[in-house]
């Protein structure tokens, strides 16, 4: 808590908190029930397990450079079925010729075969196939205990399923987003007064830093991170999408703010969706925003109207 400086101590902090506590002043923070808080566990460690397998499987690639098989120049990734043949090979023989390349690679990838025997050109020692063999053993670990992880979720998600088909109603998000969402902001949304409440909960409002009539920085505040970076990642599958609503509207609030500041207006755009729908028990709706699409529509080309006049252009619209 803020203080004057030079007077803040812990015993002047608790005395200021339990003031204002009597006075009533002190709004109680977001605990989800129970079960929500053991899904949320789950989802959270999930997300985390995921990280450490990108971190090895990046360190397996930077060993087989370092060795001189360059194999990601010419496979895509190394971890698919031809990939992880190759490398489960270079770990019993530490080489490779091009008969037994041939029976790796699968249908695709054989068309070039010659490049990757470029990359594979090389032999590694005893001590180098022993290390490989460590990494794939520890990366598959990774990946069996992502799949226990997946399992526990499978099974704690019945209590959740009409919520989690609410949401997968949404184009662009999944059944696992859904199930993080959810572990994040629970399926009662009493706690939020307002959706500009979860907003701000959430980290996806803008900040208010102005001093003299000048305005500072105004980045979003930092609120739940789970939450908010989930939301980013789905806007930017929305993003994608072609002749959607959702999609036009970043589009628009792109060629006005950027990239980035547009995506994090449209997850928090998918936020006060996702807290309507909760709160209302309904399914998303694209129909809903049918006469706004149309008015915008008719707006931009208004606008285009008058560019086209300006340079001495006569333009007439066709009913």
């Amino acid at each position: 808590m803020k203080n004057v400086p030079g007077k803040k101590t812990d015993m002047r902090d608790s005395e200021w908190i339990s003031t204002l506590l009597r006075a009533g002043l002190l709004n109680g923070c977001f605990i989800p029930q129970k079960r929500i808080r053991e899904f949320r566990d789950l989802n959270r460690y999930r997300k985390s397990v995921i990280r450490d397998i990108t971190s090895q499987k990046n360190r397996i690639e930077k060993f087989l450079q370092s060795s001189g098989f360059r194999l990601s120049s010419f496979i895509s990734n190394i971890f698919g079925a031809s990939g992880r043949n190759i490398i489960l090979h270079l770990i019993e023989h530490g080489q490779i010729d091009k008969t037994t390349l041939d029976s790796c690679l699968k249908t695709k990838s054989r068309k070039h075969i010659d490049e990757i025997l470029m990359s594979v050109n090389g032999t590694l020692s005893e001590h180098q196939k022993a290390f490989l063999r460590i990494l794939m053993t520890h990366y598959n670990s990774l990946k069996k205990h992502l799949t226990e992880i997946e399992t526990s979720l499978e099974e704690d998600m019945p209590p959740f399923a009409l919520q989690v088909e609410q949401l997968n109603s949404i184009y662009g998000i999944s059944t696992t987003a859904s199930c993080a969402i959810i572990a994040e902001i629970g399926i009662d949304m009493n706690p939020f007064k307002t959706a500009e409440h979860i907003c701000s909960w959430a980290g996806l409002c803008s900040g208010n830093n102005e001093s003299a009539e000048k305005r500072k920085s105004t980045s979003v505040t930092k609120g739940n991170p789970y939450i908010k970076s989930m939301l980013c990642e789905i806007a930017w599958v929305i993003a994608g999408k072609r002749n959607t609503y959702l999609s036009a509207w970043y589009w628009r609030i792109k060629q006005k703010k950027g990239a980035k500041k547009a995506i994090v207006a449209l997850a928090r755009k998918l936020l006060v969706i996702i807290y309507t729908m909760l709160k209302q028990g309904t399914l998303f709706d694209e129909s809903c925003f049918e006469t706004r699409r149309k008015n915008c529509e008719q707006k931009q080309l208004s606008r285009y109207i008058r560019e086209l006049k300006k340079h001495g252009y006569h333009v007439k619209a066709q009913s």
